[in-house]
């Protein structure tokens, strides 16, 4: 069994519980709030950036020439993208840029990147690899569910067709083989710290929906 074939049998009843999430039913349904998707989609621009930062880490950590320009480009579509937000989405829902720029990030958006961020610096290529991949193997399998269940002329359709479409699926498919290339070179050791950074991430993929869902922000907290 690869390596991808194990890690997403060990965590399919998380990917279960992420489909049923009330915002990725809802989104497929067209009935999200405005506010709700406003709000996540202004912390996943924020997200989009360090996400950015990890995968070009992963690059410069790689074992081939062709690893490299993978992450490195991969590195570069997440700004594009990030981009893309400011001057679609959010212009369509009228997010304004000082809007975004004055938002602090959520208690998930931070706990994501900032595990995203600390292993890509401190841990080997294998395991950055493991992190990185619920972004795009659980993005791509949500949106593929989203899709098919989506309702004619739904207001979020644009963003369902981004993350269900070939060109981002096809990057996925490249992902997969490459950690599984990595890994049947890797020891027990190194095979757990992968599953363990992947399972992390997974569970941060939930959290980032489920908290964008609630607009959960820091509370307790003196903002004066």
């Amino acid at each position: 069994m690869s390596f991808s074939q194990d890690v997403w049998q060990r965590n399919s009843a998380l990917y279960q519980k992420t489909l049923a999430l009330p915002f990725n039913q809802e989104l497929a349904a067209g009935t999200l709030s405005k506010e709700v998707f406003c709000h996540y989609v202004v912390q996943d621009a924020h997200y989009l950036v360090a996400y950015g930062r990890a995968l070009a880490i992963c690059g410069a950590k790689a074992f081939e020439a062709d690893d490299i320009i993978q992450f490195t480009q991969g590195a570069k579509e997440a700004i594009v993208v990030e981009r893309s937000l400011h001057n679609g989405f959010m212009q369509n829902f009228e997010i304004s840029k000082v809007q975004f720029e004055t938002t602090p990030l959520t208690l998930a958006c931070h706990h994501y990147t900032s595990f995203l961020t600390a292993t890509a610096w401190s841990e080997s290529y294998p395991v950055v690899l493991a992190s990185l991949l619920p972004c795009f193997w659980i993005y791509a399998e949500v949106g593929k569910d989203i899709i098919g269940n989506s309702v004619p002329n739904n207001p979020f359709q644009a963003w369902i067709d981004t993350y269900a479409g070939e060109e981002f699926n096809e990057a996925v498919r490249k992902v997969i083989l490459t950690i599984d290339k990595v890994a049947a070179r890797c020891d027990a050791d190194t095979l757990e710290k992968m599953h363990q950074a992947y399972t992390k991430g997974a569970e941060l993929e939930w959290l980032f929906w489920d908290g964008a869902y609630h607009q959960r922000q820091w509370l307790g907290l003196d903002q004066s």
